[in-house]
Protein backbone atom coordinates (compact mmCIF):
# COMPACT_ATOMS: atom_id res chain seq x y z
CA UNK A 1 0.00 0.00 0.00
CA UNK A 2 1.22 3.50 -0.80
CA UNK A 3 0.90 6.22 1.84
CA UNK A 4 0.65 10.00 1.67
CA UNK A 5 2.64 10.59 4.83
CA UNK A 6 4.59 8.82 7.58
CA UNK A 7 4.30 9.37 11.33
CA UNK A 8 7.44 8.22 13.15
CA UNK A 9 7.62 7.94 16.94
CA UNK A 10 10.46 7.02 19.27
CA UNK A 11 9.71 5.41 22.63
CA UNK A 12 9.17 8.08 25.29
CA UNK A 13 12.26 7.96 27.55
CA UNK A 14 11.55 7.73 31.25
CA UNK A 15 12.23 11.01 33.07
CA UNK A 16 14.00 9.69 36.16
CA UNK A 17 17.52 9.93 34.74
CA UNK A 18 19.56 10.95 31.68
CA UNK A 19 19.61 9.12 28.35
CA UNK A 20 22.46 6.66 27.83
CA UNK A 21 24.05 5.12 24.73
CA UNK A 22 21.92 1.98 25.05
CA UNK A 23 18.83 4.10 24.53
CA UNK A 24 20.43 5.77 21.51
CA UNK A 25 21.40 2.49 19.86
CA UNK A 26 18.04 0.89 20.59
CA UNK A 27 15.56 3.43 19.30
CA UNK A 28 16.61 7.04 18.90
CA UNK A 29 19.43 7.00 16.35
CA UNK A 30 17.64 4.38 14.16
CA UNK A 31 14.48 6.51 14.25
CA UNK A 32 16.41 9.65 13.37
CA UNK A 33 18.21 7.94 10.48
CA UNK A 34 14.90 6.76 9.05
CA UNK A 35 13.34 10.22 9.34
CA UNK A 36 16.35 11.82 7.64
CA UNK A 37 16.07 9.27 4.85
CA UNK A 38 12.38 10.04 4.30
CA UNK A 39 12.98 13.77 4.31
CA UNK A 40 15.84 13.47 1.82
CA UNK A 41 13.35 11.70 -0.46
CA UNK A 42 11.01 14.66 -0.10
CA UNK A 43 8.33 12.67 1.73
CA UNK A 44 5.83 14.13 4.19
CA UNK A 45 6.97 12.95 7.64
CA UNK A 46 6.31 13.88 11.27
CA UNK A 47 8.78 12.93 14.04
CA UNK A 48 7.28 12.66 17.54
CA UNK A 49 8.81 12.01 20.95
CA UNK A 50 8.71 13.31 24.53
CA UNK A 51 9.35 12.45 28.17
CA UNK A 52 7.42 9.71 29.99
CA UNK A 53 6.90 11.43 33.34
CA UNK A 54 4.63 9.27 35.48
CA UNK A 55 5.14 6.08 37.47
CA UNK A 56 6.65 4.72 40.65
CA UNK A 57 10.40 5.18 40.00
CA UNK A 58 9.88 8.94 39.76
CA UNK A 59 8.04 9.06 43.09
CA UNK A 60 10.80 6.97 44.69
CA UNK A 61 13.53 9.30 43.44
CA UNK A 62 11.56 12.33 44.61
CA UNK A 63 11.23 10.85 48.11
CA UNK A 64 14.92 10.00 48.20
CA UNK A 65 15.91 13.54 47.25
CA UNK A 66 13.28 15.30 49.36
CA UNK A 67 11.70 17.03 46.35
CA UNK A 68 8.45 16.70 44.43
CA UNK A 69 7.95 14.37 41.45
CA UNK A 70 7.44 17.47 39.31
CA UNK A 71 10.92 18.67 40.30
CA UNK A 72 12.38 15.37 39.13
CA UNK A 73 10.65 15.32 35.75
CA UNK A 74 11.37 19.01 35.12
CA UNK A 75 15.07 18.34 35.64
CA UNK A 76 15.38 15.26 33.47
CA UNK A 77 13.01 16.46 30.76
CA UNK A 78 15.45 19.29 30.05
CA UNK A 79 18.51 17.03 30.35
CA UNK A 80 17.11 14.56 27.82
CA UNK A 81 15.77 17.17 25.43
CA UNK A 82 19.12 18.98 25.37
CA UNK A 83 20.97 15.68 24.87
CA UNK A 84 18.90 14.80 21.82
CA UNK A 85 19.33 18.26 20.33
CA UNK A 86 23.08 18.07 20.89
CA UNK A 87 23.21 14.87 18.87
CA UNK A 88 21.31 16.43 15.99
CA UNK A 89 18.13 14.45 16.71
CA UNK A 90 15.54 17.09 15.94
CA UNK A 91 11.99 15.99 16.71
CA UNK A 92 9.12 18.03 15.36
CA UNK A 93 8.02 18.11 18.98
CA UNK A 94 9.57 16.77 22.16
CA UNK A 95 6.88 17.24 24.81
CA UNK A 96 5.93 15.49 28.04
CA UNK A 97 3.20 13.44 29.68
CA UNK A 98 2.85 15.91 32.56
CA UNK A 99 1.49 18.53 30.15
CA UNK A 100 -2.09 19.75 30.42
CA UNK A 101 -2.73 18.66 26.84
CA UNK A 102 -1.75 15.11 27.69
CA UNK A 103 -3.64 14.94 30.98
CA UNK A 104 -6.83 15.99 29.21
CA UNK A 105 -6.25 13.67 26.26
CA UNK A 106 -5.34 10.60 28.35
CA UNK A 107 -8.34 11.12 30.63
CA UNK A 108 -10.64 11.43 27.62
CA UNK A 109 -9.18 8.26 26.11
CA UNK A 110 -9.83 6.30 29.31
CA UNK A 111 -13.31 7.76 29.66
CA UNK A 112 -14.34 6.74 26.16
CA UNK A 113 -13.29 3.14 26.74
CA UNK A 114 -14.97 3.24 30.15
CA UNK A 115 -18.24 4.51 28.67
CA UNK A 116 -18.08 1.80 25.99
CA UNK A 117 -17.69 -0.77 28.80
CA UNK A 118 -14.39 -1.96 27.36
CA UNK A 119 -12.89 -2.37 30.84
CA UNK A 120 -13.56 -4.94 33.50
CA UNK A 121 -13.14 -4.32 37.22
CA UNK A 122 -11.42 -6.66 39.62
CA UNK A 123 -10.96 -6.49 43.37
CA UNK A 124 -7.81 -8.00 44.79
CA UNK A 125 -5.61 -7.96 47.85
CA UNK A 126 -2.42 -5.98 47.43
CA UNK A 127 0.42 -5.15 49.79
CA UNK A 128 -0.10 -1.94 51.74
CA UNK A 129 2.31 0.15 53.80
CA UNK A 130 0.46 1.18 56.97
CA UNK A 131 3.13 3.71 57.94
CA UNK A 132 3.28 5.42 54.54
CA UNK A 133 -0.49 4.90 54.12
CA UNK A 134 -0.30 3.75 50.52
CA UNK A 135 -0.48 0.63 48.37
CA UNK A 136 2.88 -0.65 47.20
CA UNK A 137 3.65 -1.41 43.60
CA UNK A 138 6.04 -4.26 42.88
CA UNK A 139 9.07 -1.94 42.72
CA UNK A 140 8.27 -0.51 46.14
CA UNK A 141 8.68 -3.94 47.73
CA UNK A 142 12.08 -5.45 48.48
CA UNK A 143 12.94 -8.82 49.94
CA UNK A 144 15.03 -11.95 49.59
CA UNK A 145 14.86 -13.79 46.28
CA UNK A 146 13.58 -17.36 46.89
CA UNK A 147 15.69 -18.64 43.98
CA UNK A 148 19.16 -17.18 44.52
CA UNK A 149 19.03 -15.64 48.01
CA UNK A 150 19.68 -12.07 46.85
CA UNK A 151 18.45 -9.91 49.79
CA UNK A 152 17.64 -6.95 47.51
CA UNK A 153 15.21 -8.48 45.02
CA UNK A 154 12.22 -6.44 43.85
CA UNK A 155 8.60 -7.49 43.97
CA UNK A 156 8.61 -8.19 40.24
CA UNK A 157 12.18 -9.27 39.47
CA UNK A 158 15.52 -10.28 40.91
CA UNK A 159 18.18 -8.34 39.05
CA UNK A 160 20.90 -10.68 40.29
CA UNK A 161 19.58 -13.94 38.83
CA UNK A 162 17.05 -12.45 36.38
CA UNK A 163 14.08 -14.38 37.77
CA UNK A 164 10.59 -12.97 37.34
CA UNK A 165 8.88 -12.80 40.72
CA UNK A 166 5.67 -11.72 42.43
CA UNK A 167 5.61 -9.88 45.78
CA UNK A 168 4.11 -12.96 47.44
CA UNK A 169 7.18 -15.01 46.54
CA UNK A 170 9.67 -12.71 48.28
CA UNK A 171 11.05 -13.85 51.61
CA UNK A 172 10.78 -11.24 54.39
CA UNK A 173 9.29 -8.50 52.17
CA UNK A 174 9.75 -4.90 53.27
CA UNK A 175 8.39 -1.58 52.05
CA UNK A 176 11.06 0.55 50.40
CA UNK A 177 9.20 3.62 51.64
CA UNK A 178 9.23 2.97 55.38
CA UNK A 179 11.08 -0.30 55.89
CA UNK A 180 8.03 -1.81 57.58
CA UNK A 181 6.47 -5.16 56.75
CA UNK A 182 3.52 -4.58 54.42
CA UNK A 183 0.06 -6.03 54.99
CA UNK A 184 -2.56 -7.16 52.51
CA UNK A 185 -5.47 -4.87 51.81
CA UNK A 186 -8.32 -4.98 49.29
CA UNK A 187 -8.43 -2.55 46.37
CA UNK A 188 -10.35 -2.25 43.10
CA UNK A 189 -8.86 -1.55 39.67
CA UNK A 190 -9.88 -1.37 36.03
CA UNK A 191 -8.43 -3.85 33.55
CA UNK A 192 -8.21 -4.01 29.77
CA UNK A 193 -9.26 -7.56 28.82
CA UNK A 194 -6.46 -8.38 26.38
CA UNK A 195 -7.81 -11.91 26.05
CA UNK A 196 -10.78 -10.39 24.23
CA UNK A 197 -8.45 -9.01 21.55
CA UNK A 198 -6.30 -12.12 21.23
CA UNK A 199 -7.99 -13.55 18.08
CA UNK A 200 -7.74 -10.18 16.34
CA UNK A 201 -4.10 -9.72 17.43
CA UNK A 202 -3.22 -13.18 16.12
CA UNK A 203 -4.50 -12.31 12.67
CA UNK A 204 -3.19 -8.74 12.63
CA UNK A 205 0.33 -9.61 13.79
CA UNK A 206 0.98 -13.26 12.93
CA UNK A 207 -0.76 -13.20 9.53
CA UNK A 208 -0.67 -9.58 8.33
CA UNK A 209 2.75 -8.53 9.65
CA UNK A 210 5.10 -11.39 8.97
CA UNK A 211 7.57 -8.80 7.66
CA UNK A 212 8.23 -7.43 11.17
CA UNK A 213 11.71 -7.98 12.58
CA UNK A 214 12.30 -11.50 13.88
CA UNK A 215 12.71 -10.43 17.50
CA UNK A 216 9.47 -8.40 17.42
CA UNK A 217 7.42 -11.06 15.65
CA UNK A 218 8.85 -13.83 17.85
CA UNK A 219 8.16 -12.04 21.13
CA UNK A 220 4.60 -11.23 20.07
CA UNK A 221 4.02 -14.86 19.05
CA UNK A 222 5.36 -16.04 22.39
CA UNK A 223 2.96 -13.77 24.30
CA UNK A 224 0.00 -14.80 22.17
CA UNK A 225 0.83 -18.51 22.38
CA UNK A 226 1.01 -18.17 26.17
CA UNK A 227 -2.50 -16.71 26.28
CA UNK A 228 -3.23 -13.07 27.09
CA UNK A 229 -4.70 -12.01 30.41
CA UNK A 230 -6.55 -8.83 31.48
CA UNK A 231 -4.05 -6.06 32.24
CA UNK A 232 -4.55 -3.37 34.87
CA UNK A 233 -4.80 0.18 33.53
CA UNK A 234 -5.02 1.95 36.93
CA UNK A 235 -2.79 2.18 40.00
CA UNK A 236 -3.09 3.39 43.59
CA UNK A 237 -0.76 6.40 43.44
CA UNK A 238 -0.84 10.14 43.89
CA UNK A 239 1.39 10.94 40.88
CA UNK A 240 -0.07 10.56 37.41
CA UNK A 241 -3.23 11.26 35.42
CA UNK A 242 -6.20 10.92 37.81
CA UNK A 243 -8.70 8.23 36.82
CA UNK A 244 -11.68 10.30 35.57
CA UNK A 245 -14.58 8.30 37.03
CA UNK A 246 -16.49 8.27 40.30
CA UNK A 247 -15.14 5.93 42.94
CA UNK A 248 -11.55 6.21 41.72
CA UNK A 249 -10.20 8.65 44.27
CA UNK A 250 -6.49 8.15 44.92
CA UNK A 251 -6.02 6.24 41.67
CA UNK A 252 -4.15 7.25 38.52
CA UNK A 253 -3.79 5.76 35.06
CA UNK A 254 -1.12 3.06 34.97
CA UNK A 255 1.97 4.44 33.25
CA UNK A 256 1.82 1.88 30.43
CA UNK A 257 -1.74 2.90 29.60
CA UNK A 258 -0.86 6.56 29.98
CA UNK A 259 2.53 6.77 28.19
CA UNK A 260 1.74 5.60 24.61
CA UNK A 261 -1.22 7.98 24.49
CA UNK A 262 1.51 10.61 24.82
CA UNK A 263 2.34 10.13 21.12
CA UNK A 264 -1.17 11.31 20.28
CA UNK A 265 -1.10 14.11 22.87
CA UNK A 266 2.21 15.46 21.57
CA UNK A 267 0.86 15.48 18.02
CA UNK A 268 -2.22 17.35 19.24
CA UNK A 269 -0.02 19.86 21.02
CA UNK A 270 2.03 20.46 17.86
CA UNK A 271 -0.86 20.45 15.37
CA UNK A 272 -4.09 21.24 17.26
CA UNK A 273 -6.03 21.82 14.03
CA UNK A 274 -4.68 19.01 11.86
CA UNK A 275 -3.48 16.24 14.19
CA UNK A 276 -6.24 13.84 13.12
CA UNK A 277 -4.83 13.33 9.63
CA UNK A 278 -1.73 11.87 11.29
CA UNK A 279 -3.66 9.47 13.53
CA UNK A 280 -6.96 8.74 11.81
CA UNK A 281 -6.29 8.87 8.06
CA UNK A 282 -5.65 5.37 6.62
CA UNK A 283 -3.21 6.98 4.18
CA UNK A 284 -0.84 7.73 7.09
CA UNK A 285 1.81 5.14 7.89
CA UNK A 286 2.62 4.82 11.61
CA UNK A 287 6.07 3.50 12.62
CA UNK A 288 7.24 3.07 16.24
CA UNK A 289 10.99 2.84 16.98
CA UNK A 290 11.49 1.13 20.35
CA UNK A 291 13.82 -1.01 22.46
CA UNK A 292 13.05 -4.72 22.83
CA UNK A 293 11.82 -4.28 26.41
CA UNK A 294 8.92 -2.23 25.02
CA UNK A 295 7.71 -4.71 22.39
CA UNK A 296 4.69 -6.06 24.27
CA UNK A 297 3.37 -2.59 25.05
CA UNK A 298 3.70 -1.23 21.50
CA UNK A 299 2.63 -4.36 19.63
CA UNK A 300 -0.05 -5.83 21.90
CA UNK A 301 -1.26 -3.41 24.59
CA UNK A 302 -1.31 -0.09 22.69
CA UNK A 303 -2.80 -1.55 19.47
CA UNK A 304 -5.55 -3.15 21.60
CA UNK A 305 -6.25 0.25 23.14
CA UNK A 306 -6.40 1.88 19.70
CA UNK A 307 -8.64 -0.92 18.39
CA UNK A 308 -10.99 -0.49 21.35
CA UNK A 309 -11.18 3.27 20.83
CA UNK A 310 -12.28 2.69 17.27
CA UNK A 311 -10.99 5.18 14.71
CA UNK A 312 -7.22 5.36 15.10
CA UNK A 313 -4.73 3.90 12.62
CA UNK A 314 -2.53 1.03 13.80
CA UNK A 315 1.26 0.77 13.58
CA UNK A 316 2.48 -0.52 10.24
CA UNK A 317 5.86 -1.47 11.63
CA UNK A 318 7.56 -1.51 15.04
CA UNK A 319 11.34 -1.77 14.53
CA UNK A 320 13.14 -2.84 17.70
CA UNK A 321 16.84 -3.35 18.25
CA UNK A 322 18.41 -5.63 20.83
CA UNK A 323 20.41 -4.38 23.84
CA UNK A 324 23.78 -2.65 23.83
CA UNK A 325 26.18 -3.71 26.58
CA UNK A 326 29.08 -1.65 27.94
CA UNK A 327 32.57 -3.17 28.18
CA UNK A 328 31.12 -6.69 28.39
CA UNK A 329 28.60 -5.89 31.11
CA UNK A 330 24.89 -5.05 30.99
CA UNK A 331 24.19 -1.32 31.13
CA UNK A 332 22.65 -0.57 34.53
CA UNK A 333 21.33 2.79 35.63
CA UNK A 334 21.09 1.65 39.27
CA UNK A 335 24.81 0.76 39.26
CA UNK A 336 25.67 3.88 37.23
CA UNK A 337 27.22 1.59 34.61
CA UNK A 338 26.46 3.57 31.48
CA UNK A 339 27.74 6.23 29.13
CA UNK A 340 25.38 9.12 29.75
CA UNK A 341 24.76 11.18 26.63
CA UNK A 342 24.75 14.56 28.38
CA UNK A 343 28.11 13.78 30.01
CA UNK A 344 29.58 12.55 26.72
CA UNK A 345 28.56 15.77 24.99
CA UNK A 346 30.18 17.81 27.76
CA UNK A 347 33.42 15.76 27.75
CA UNK A 348 33.71 15.41 23.96
CA UNK A 349 32.41 18.70 22.51
CA UNK A 350 32.14 18.62 18.73
CA UNK A 351 32.33 14.80 18.64
CA UNK A 352 28.60 14.08 18.62
CA UNK A 353 28.74 12.67 15.08
CA UNK A 354 31.54 10.30 16.12
CA UNK A 355 29.24 8.67 18.68
CA UNK A 356 26.40 8.56 16.15
CA UNK A 357 28.71 6.82 13.69
CA UNK A 358 30.04 4.27 16.19
CA UNK A 359 26.57 3.37 17.49
CA UNK A 360 25.29 3.03 13.92
CA UNK A 361 28.22 0.88 12.79
CA UNK A 362 27.85 -1.30 15.89
CA UNK A 363 24.06 -1.24 16.10
CA UNK A 364 22.51 -4.22 17.95
CA UNK A 365 20.08 -4.94 15.12
CA UNK A 366 19.85 -8.73 15.41
CA UNK A 367 21.71 -9.53 18.65
CA UNK A 368 23.06 -7.83 21.75
CA UNK A 369 26.28 -5.95 20.92
CA UNK A 370 29.06 -4.53 23.05
CA UNK A 371 30.31 -0.95 23.21
CA UNK A 372 33.95 -0.52 24.25
CA UNK A 373 36.04 2.62 24.39
CA UNK A 374 38.81 0.74 22.53
CA UNK A 375 36.44 0.10 19.62
CA UNK A 376 35.24 3.71 19.80
CA UNK A 377 38.87 4.89 19.52
CA UNK A 378 39.64 2.47 16.71
CA UNK A 379 36.62 3.41 14.62
CA UNK A 380 37.31 7.11 15.09
CA UNK A 381 40.99 6.85 14.19
CA UNK A 382 40.89 4.10 11.57
CA UNK A 383 37.54 4.53 9.86
CA UNK A 384 36.79 8.22 10.20
CA UNK A 385 40.17 9.94 10.45
CA UNK A 386 42.27 7.50 8.42
CA UNK A 387 39.86 6.66 5.59
CA UNK A 388 38.29 10.09 5.25
CA UNK A 389 41.60 11.83 5.98
CA UNK A 390 43.33 9.75 3.32
CA UNK A 391 40.69 10.78 0.80
CA UNK A 392 41.27 14.46 1.56
CA UNK A 393 45.04 14.02 1.56
CA UNK A 394 45.03 12.29 -1.84
CA UNK A 395 42.92 15.07 -3.30
CA UNK A 396 45.32 17.72 -1.98
CA UNK A 397 48.44 15.83 -3.09
CA UNK A 398 47.11 15.29 -6.61
CA UNK A 399 46.04 18.92 -6.83
CA UNK A 400 49.61 19.98 -6.04
CA UNK A 401 51.11 17.38 -8.38
CA UNK A 402 49.02 18.13 -11.45
CA UNK A 403 47.65 21.66 -10.93
CA UNK A 404 50.38 23.46 -8.94
CA UNK A 405 48.25 23.44 -5.80
CA UNK A 406 45.43 25.50 -7.33
CA UNK A 407 41.89 24.25 -7.90
CA UNK A 408 41.62 23.96 -11.68
CA UNK A 409 39.03 25.82 -13.66
CA UNK A 410 36.88 24.79 -16.62
CA UNK A 411 37.40 21.04 -16.47
CA UNK A 412 34.12 20.32 -18.22
CA UNK A 413 32.26 19.00 -15.16
CA UNK A 414 29.68 16.30 -15.72
CA UNK A 415 26.06 16.70 -14.48
CA UNK A 416 26.80 14.59 -11.41
CA UNK A 417 29.66 16.96 -10.50
CA UNK A 418 27.37 19.96 -10.69
CA UNK A 419 24.70 18.18 -8.61
CA UNK A 420 27.27 17.32 -5.96
CA UNK A 421 28.61 20.87 -5.76
CA UNK A 422 25.10 22.30 -5.49
CA UNK A 423 24.20 19.81 -2.74
CA UNK A 424 27.28 20.84 -0.74
CA UNK A 425 26.44 24.54 -0.64
CA UNK A 426 23.57 24.40 1.89
CA UNK A 427 25.58 21.94 4.02
CA UNK A 428 28.37 24.50 4.39
CA UNK A 429 25.91 27.24 5.30
CA UNK A 430 23.70 25.26 7.73
CA UNK A 431 24.48 24.90 11.46
CA UNK A 432 25.95 21.52 12.44
CA UNK A 433 22.74 20.30 14.16
CA UNK A 434 20.68 20.87 11.00
CA UNK A 435 22.95 19.01 8.59
CA UNK A 436 21.74 15.71 7.13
Amino acid sequence: MSYKRTLVTCALPYANGPVHIGHLAGAYIPGDIYVRYLRMRGEDVLFICGSDEHGVPITIKARQQGVTPQDIVDKYHKVMKDAFTGLGINYDIYSRTSSQVHEKNAAEFFRKLYDQEDFITQESEQLYDEEAKMFLTDRLIEGTCPKCGNPHAYGDQCEKCGSTLSPEELLDPKSKLSGSTPVKKKTKHWYLPLDKYEPWLRDWILEQHKEWKTNVYGQCKSWLDGGLQPRAVTRDLDWGVPVPVDGAEGKVLYVWFDAPIGYISNTKELLPESWEKWWKDPETRLVHFIGKDNIVFHCIVFPSMLKAYGDYILPDNVPSNEFLNLEGDKISTSRNWAVWVNEYEAEFPGCEDVMRYVLTANAPETKDNDFTWKDFQSRNNSELLAVFGNFVNRAVVLTHKYFDGAVPQNLKPQPIDQETLEALKPCREAPTSARP
